[in-house]
């Protein structure tokens, strides 16, 4: 299968270089190959780098720091927000490396990520772990409050059906929130039920996978889709 031999090549890059966690651009493109809509991204490693993937992506974008050293981004001040410009990418990307050298002295940092700034929405959580027993898990909950203090989550095991993801969905308490509540219009539960779908298909095909979160998925309304913020993905 071509998709598989595409993500190990990947695979065998943290490898060599002895990371369990794949780095953004990395985590990006295994989704995309499983046809997960991401954030449109580039991995700019000079300033002019960061200027024409921005001019590519079109403004607002984010800029982080890509290093597998760094865990927490903004605690060494490896993230920007709301870019507008050009002059702005260039200032931020300058101001990042300056941060992490100081910061975090001695992390190797293979670039920046010049990420589209994605417009707000009800932000939800779609992930995966590989359990000893029964194999890959898929999990799905609200995001912000629901999951970290509710923990208004549910599980099934893969592979999922539409059927399955579609309970999946429903079964959490928040459920109403997502048909529309006290003025809130419905989001796009469809769009949800093919990122879960995908997931599943995901872990099920890429045995070295044993972790993966989506979060956030900013989740909008009925009909306008669903596009994944942030990614991330521990291999074996």
């Amino acid at each position: 299968m071509s998709i598989v031999k595409d993500v190990e090549k990947i695979f065998e890059v943290a490898r060599k270089e002895g990371r369990k966690k794949l780095l953004e651009h990395e985590a990006f493109q295994v989704c995309e190959y499983f046809g997960l809509s991401v954030a449109k991204y580039g991995l700019a490693t000079s300033v002019e780098d960061a200027v024409k993937i921005a001019r590519s992506i079109g403004y607002p974008v984010v800029l982080k720091v890509v290093s597998p050293d760094v865990v927490h981004k903004s605690d060494v001040g490896g993230v920007t927000l709301y870019i507008n410009s050009d002059g702005g990418v260039e200032k931020a990307f300058k101001k990042i490396v300056e941060n992490v050298t100081v910061k975090a002295p001695g992390a190797r940092v293979k670039g920046v990520l010049v990420q589209e700034m994605l417009s707000r929405s009800m932000e939800v959580i779609v992930g995966a772990t590989r359990d000893k027993i029964f194999g890959p898990v898929v999990m799905f909950g609200l995001g912000g409050i629901f999951v970290e203090v509710l923990r208004d989550v549910s599980f099934r095991i893969a592979p999922i059906a539409p059927v399955d993801a579609e309970t999946m969905i429903k079964e959490i308490k928040g459920y109403r929130i997502l048909e529309g509540y006290r003025g809130e219009k419905p989001r796009d539960i469809e769009a949800l039920k093919n990122i879960i779908i995908k997931v599943s298909r995901l872990v099920e095909t890429l045995e070295d996978v044993v972790e993966l979160d989506l979060n956030p998925i900013m989740l909008y309304e009925s009909g306008a889709g669903a596009r994944i913020a942030d990614v991330r993905i521990l291999v074996g």
